[in-house]
Order: structure tokens, then sequence, then C-alpha cells
């Protein structure tokens, strides 16, 4: 029997919702065997939900590499890296070990805040990282970020914002519309330098959508490392997280969180449209 390995380098958000936490249930819900390297520890206040970050020593974050890339990697992602050296480090070892199924999900801020955690990150994993993912999984704050345009907020911007981080360097970029889109419809915009896709499901009346950019990220990385195409492993992930949020629950009076295994109990009850335009 084949085991299937994907790394994660992320953070860990301690009420379990999205980061390396969320990466590793889905990673083992669509039948891989994770391994994670740990970048910062991100803790919430709880009278407030106030985050508190705490990043870890570039030491420890490059030892667990080394442990990891020992074994070997079929397919990796990224999540929270807190300072440009981790951004650098992990695009070293992308390169040094020819890790060609690497999913950048370019993390800026946390759920809940709207200031960049480093303003400075923007420019790395723009510049140094993310030309090195296949596959880019930006919303649309992020996206506007890499593709230095001002904030998104239509089909046709996210389109333009595709494009310009495909041109600079990244094969597959997946745009993500969500919840922040003015659409009733939940939107993704897939490019690939040749076409555009839309995928497309209704929105979840509810908000307990926290983890579900990681649980995105990680469910393509999942399928990427089971050797499937890009195309179908973005189609299966949108399915997968379309069913983690219709079955999300409330955490607390702040938050809700998705239920990473919604899609293997439950299934997809939203049907997904696929697009060419």
């Amino acid at each position: 029997m084949s085991i299937y390995r994907a790394l994660t380098i992320a953070g860990s958000d301690a009420s379990g919702g999205a980061g390396i936490g969320a990466d590793l249930k889905t990673f083992q819900d669509l039948g891989v065997y994770g391994m994670s390297a740990l970048t910062t520890v991100v803790a919430m206040k709880p009278e407030t939900w106030e985050h508190q970050v705490f990043p870890q020593d570039i030491k420890t974050v490059e030892a667990q590499l080394e442990t990891i890339l020992s074994i070997g990697v079929d397919a990796m992602k990224t999540g929270m890296l807190a300072s440009l050296d981790v951004i650098e480090l992990a695009a070293r070892k992308i390169e040094e070990n020819g890790l060609q199924r690497a999913v950048i999900d370019p993390v800026l801020v946390c759920k809940g805040e709207d200031e960049v955690l480093h303003p400075e990150t923007a420019d790395a994993l723009r510049e140094v990282l993310v030309p090195k993912a296949l596959v880019a999984t930006p919303n649309l704050f992020e996206a506007a970020q890499l593709a230095q345009m001002k904030t998104i907020t239509t089909v046709e911007g996210m389109k333009e914002a595709a494009k310009r981080i495909h041109n600079n360097g990244t094969p597959y970029v997946v745009v993500k519309g969500g919840k922040q889109l003015d659409d009733d419809r939940a939107i993704d915009v897939v490019y690939d330098g040749d076409t555009f896709k839309m995928l497309e499901t209704e929105k979840v009346a509810h908000s307990y959508n926290h983890g579900a950019g990681c649980t995105f990220a990680a469910a393509i990385t999942a399928e990427l490392a089971k050797g499937n195409d890009v195309h179908d492993a973005i189609a299966t992930a949108k399915q997968f997280v379309t069913a983690a949020i219709t079955h999300g629950w409330r955490m607390n009076e702040h938050v809700g969180a998705v239920d990473h295994g919604a899609y293997r109990k439950h299934g997809v009850e939203t049907s997904i449209e696929k697009q060419k335009v």
C-alpha cells in the first residue's frame, strides 16, 4: 500500500480551527500522512479573541524541516510564515529538495484582523516564495497585496490579480472570493496561464468558517501528494472546504470553525459549478 506524505510549514492555532491543526486533520481525512514544521504559535485572549503571535526561532524551524525532508515529501504547503527568515528558508528548501508540488497559502493576517502581521512579508512572499509555488491560494486581500493592486471587489479584479501573480512565476493561481466578494455565490477564480475557470457554490448562510483558507490549501496539497492533476486537486479541495463550511460549528461567542471531517461524513450537499471564461 502506498503511503502519501505531505508537509505543512505553518503556525499553530491554539483553538485547533486553523493553521497546522487544520492542515493535519485535512491531510488525514483525505488519506495522506501529514508532517508539520511549526513556525509560530498563535493564541487568543478569551475575552476579546485578540490574537497573540509567538514566532519560533529560525533554527527550530529548520531542524524540523531537516527531520521531515529526511523522510520524504510528496507535496507540501505553507501557511503563516511570520518572518523574512522563515520565508527565505521555505523557498530555499523547496529549491534544494526539488519540491515541485508546493502549495503556497500566502497568509498575511489572522482571521478577524485587518492589518498585515509584518508588512515586509508581503514583499518577500511576492518576490521570494510565491514564484516557487506550483499553486498559490490567496484570498482577495492577499491577492491584492501580491498583485500590487487596490482592493479587489469584482470577478474581473480577481482575474487581473491571478494573471499578475501567474506572470510572476506561479503556474496555477486560485484567487478565493469567499464571503468577501459582493455576490450571492462563493466564487473562486482559477488561472493556469491559458484559461480562467470559475468554481462556484451557493454561499453558506452562517459565518462558521474559521480555518477555511488553511483547509482549502491543505486539501489541494493532499490531492497533489496522491499524484492527482492540479485542476482535479483544486476541484476536490473546493468540494472538501464547501462541506467543511456547510457543517461548521459555533466554537464560542467570537468564532465558529469548519468541520474537517464533513467531506468524509456527509459528502457535498452543495453542487459546484465549473465555468471556463
